[in-house]
């Protein structure tokens, strides 16, 4: 059994799987508008930032952080974005799901690594 090919098995499932093709999907349609698609690209880069400011442990600029909540209050009113944001979660849940359980094979406590 090797573990590559396991792998490659477990990306064609999880691509053929309906969390995937309903992120997908309500992807093509949040982002057909071009007013949607520069804000999610905006609101996805602050987040990016934000996440890296965390791990690193440093705060986040408060005008960086308004401009976020700011984007996010928006997005949330528009369906088509609001409905790709939930199946993104839903996506990123099961990654996270399947990375613990290869962490836990690796004994890789991931819980302590969110831990200050």
């Amino acid at each position: 059994m090797n573990p590559y090919d396991l792998a490659h098995q477990l990306a064609r499932a999880m691509k053929e799987s309906e969390e995937y093709r309903e992120y997908e999907r309500l992807r093509e349609t949040a982002y057909e508008d071009e007013t949607n698609r520069a804000l999610l690209d905006e609101y996805k880069r602050l987040q990016f930032r934000m996440q890296a400011k965390m791990a690193s442990g440093e705060s986040m600029p408060e005008d960086d952080l308004q401009r976020l909540q700011q984007i996010g209050a928006l997005l949330q009113f528009n369906p088509d974005v609001s409905a790709y944001l939930l199946a993104e979660f839903r996506f990123q849940k099961m990654l996270s799901d399947i990375f613990k359980i290869l962490a836990d094979v690796a004994n890789i406590d991931l819980d302590s690594l969110t831990r200050s």
